[in-house]
């Protein structure tokens, strides 16, 4: 048996139309807080007196000044780009329009019988300018314009012919309309009612942090879905019959403050220095769903923990905490992979699904599969209202706010404060479990204060022009050792590397020599006696020991950044001095942390 999940890209697009006359401002201004799904070109379409004016560029939007985009105008849509068709150019950025201009869209998503289509096209007499999929889609409506003017047709029969996932917006020199469509990739529509310090508009965007300045009141479109409106109603209907489909209006518990950077240089550093509070908002769960999903797996015929990277470390951690704590057997698997497990999943299998955005590609996968094996599927997410949240059975949210960073921090540490809630909770113990992480967050609390941070920030300077670096950690501590080199690579790009202590002398030992700096992911548990070794090893071969743990473990330590003791939730206060030296890693070294160079935040792209 074979499944398939169509690819999509990894781009912002956000759209206005209302009485603001401002609304090419007001997309630029949107854009920039979805730069992180997307930075390497930018694009702005806006209707002026009846014609469509568009520019856009390669670079960052983040160095655009908004003020460009003054002319009067309350119809608008824009994009930043993370390119899969074509190169880094001008030309292929968005929007793109049909060859008169009348038509302007921009979409997030791959079209992958595009080439079928623009040969069709091309021979009609329509002309192409890029080497994007995406231009296909103008000049399509344009040709349905052709048997009626009906915009919101024409772009729903278009869309028709698409094969794979997609999120477009498109406008028309002949409509006062905002139109949208999405299968796979996600959409969110902003209301913005009328009142004295708002008028009546509607926003249309990737992602939340595009319009929070403006409302915290939303309407999800669901797959399938497409959207109508002027700024003065909006009308939901199904992408395929044009049925109309109701809709409510949800309030986000999201602010402005959370999703804006306030003092910090970096959102990376921010949201490193929120899991004071964030993994406290992550343990804040209802008991009694907790132990709703205990009695799922303890029911279960075969649980599965599936997802993709920084998400997937969480989940592999989670598998020794199932181990240790409830003495439970589960099946870590990278999501990517899932697919070669179906074998083994029946109906009464559990399946549970871990991303922080709620639209990863290959999780999405995951899901259907279990679905057409008829296993009950579990989120653990942080969007609300994402499609993971939609397709699955049950969720929990695991509350740690908007995350900037293209790099995952505190969307980490909640994943795991949540996993490690269930496995008390299977153990029959959900209050010890609990105390455990209110205890920690409090010694987190203690421990991220000022001349700790400077303390790892002079260690990184000791060690940013090195180019490999190691880090080892056994038991819990391992996929931390995986993580905290992730972090280090897509940051610093220094090279690093992730090993268990008990796996150096099967090979990655060879790798040492006089000066390498090696970091020793430690704690007070069964291990210990064991990763000190290791240390001891390293150190043999002339390796700079850094050890990450509660205990200064001299003489297997040149240099020690000092955590608390957590017992079992030793993995939550061990990554984060990691995240802090990857910080520090990347800006000493002239990177920019938040945007590393070809990675983009919401990974739907397989």
């Amino acid at each position: 048996m074979y499944f398939s999940l169509e690819y999509a890209n990894m781009c912002g697009i956000f759209g206005y139309v209302g009485k603001r006359a401002d609304a090419g401002c007001i997309v630029v201004r949107g854009l920039k807080n979805l730069e992180y799904r997307g930075y390497d070109s930018w694009g702005v379409a806006y209707q002026v007196n009846g014609s469509i004016l568009v520019k856009k560029d390669v670079g960052r939007i983040s160095a655009v000044s908004a003020d460009l985009f003054s002319n009067a105008s309350n119809l608008a849509l824009a994009h930043t780009r993370w390119a899969t068709h074509g190169g880094v150019t001008q030309l292929n950025a968005h929007p793109h329009t049909n060859e008169d201009g009348t038509v302007a869209v921009v979409h997030n998503g791959i079209i992958e019988n595009f080439q079928e289509l623009k040969e069709d096209l091309l021979k009609r007499g329509h002309l192409f300018l890029s080497e994007t999929d995406t231009e296909v889609i103008p000049h399509l409506i344009e040709e349905e314009l052709r048997s009626s003017d009906d915009f919101a047709l024409a772009v729903r029969k278009a869309c028709m012919r698409f094969q794979g996932r997609f999120a477009i917006l498109a406008m028309h020199t002949g409509s006062q309309t905002l139109v949208a469509a999405r299968t796979g990739s996600p959409l969110i529509v902003g209301v913005s009612k009328e009142t004295a310090d708002h008028p009546q508009g509607y926003f249309i965007a990737s992602d939340i942090p595009a319009f929070i300045e403006h409302t915290r009141l939303v309407q999800y479109i669901d797959d399938g879905e497409m959207v109508v409106t002027d700024g003065n109603s909006i009308l939901f209907m199904d992408l395929k019959t044009g049925e109309e489909r109701p809709k409510r209006e949800v309030e986000i518990q999201w602010t402005i403050e959370q999703a804006q950077k306030g003092k910090y240089a970096h959102y990376m550093l921010k949201e490193i220095m929120e899991q004071k509070e964030s993994i406290a908002r992550a343990i804040n769960q209802e008991e009694e769903e907790i132990e709703t999903i205990a009695k799922a797996i303890r029911s279960a015929r075969g649980t599965f923990l599936a997802a993709s990277g920084t998400a997937h470390k969480a989940c592999m951690a989670a598998e020794y905490f199932f181990s240790v704590i409830a003495e439970h057997h589960v099946n870590v698997v990278s999501a990517c992979e899932f697919k070669l497990y179906h074998h083994f999943l029946k109906p009464e299998s559990l399946l549970i699904v871990v991303s922080q955005s709620g639209e990863t590609a290959d999780v999405l996968e995951a899901i259907k599969i279990a679905r057409s094996k008829g296993s009950k599927v579990l989120a653990i997410v942080n969007v609300q209202g994402s499609t993971i949240d939609r397709e699955a059975d049950y969720t929990l949210y695991i509350n740690a706010g908007p995350e900037r960073g293209v790099a995952s921090t505190k969307a980490l540490t909640g994943q795991m404060a949540v996993l490690m809630l269930i496995a008390y909770a299977l153990k029959g113990a959900l209050r010890e479990g609990k105390q455990l992480l209110l205890d920690t967050v409090a010694q987190i609390n203690d421990m991220l204060n000022p001349r700790y941070v400077e303390r790892i920030e002079h260690l990184a300077e000791k060690i940013r022009q090195k180019n490999d670096l190691y880090i080892i950690g056994r038991g819990w501590n391992y996929p931390m050792a995986l993580e905290s080199a992730i972090k280090i690579k897509e940051v610093s790009y220094i090279h690093a590397e992730g090993f268990a202590g008990g796996e150096l002398k099967h090979g990655p030992i060879a790798l040492i020599e006089e000066g390498v700096p090696c970091v020793v992911l430690a704690g007070n548990d069964e291990v210990a006696v064991d990763i000190v070794s290791n240390a001891l090893e390293l150190k043999a071969r002339g390796a700079y020991v850094i050890g990450v743990g509660p205990a200064r473990r001299r003489p297997a330590f040149d240099e020690w950044i000092k955590v608390p003791d957590a017992g079992a939730a030793q993995p939550l206060v061990n990554i984060i001095p990691m995240q802090i030296l990857a910080y520090f890693l990347a800006v000493q070294r002239g990177k920019d942390p938040d945007m590393p160079r070809n990675l983009a935040k919401s990974v739907t792209v397989k």
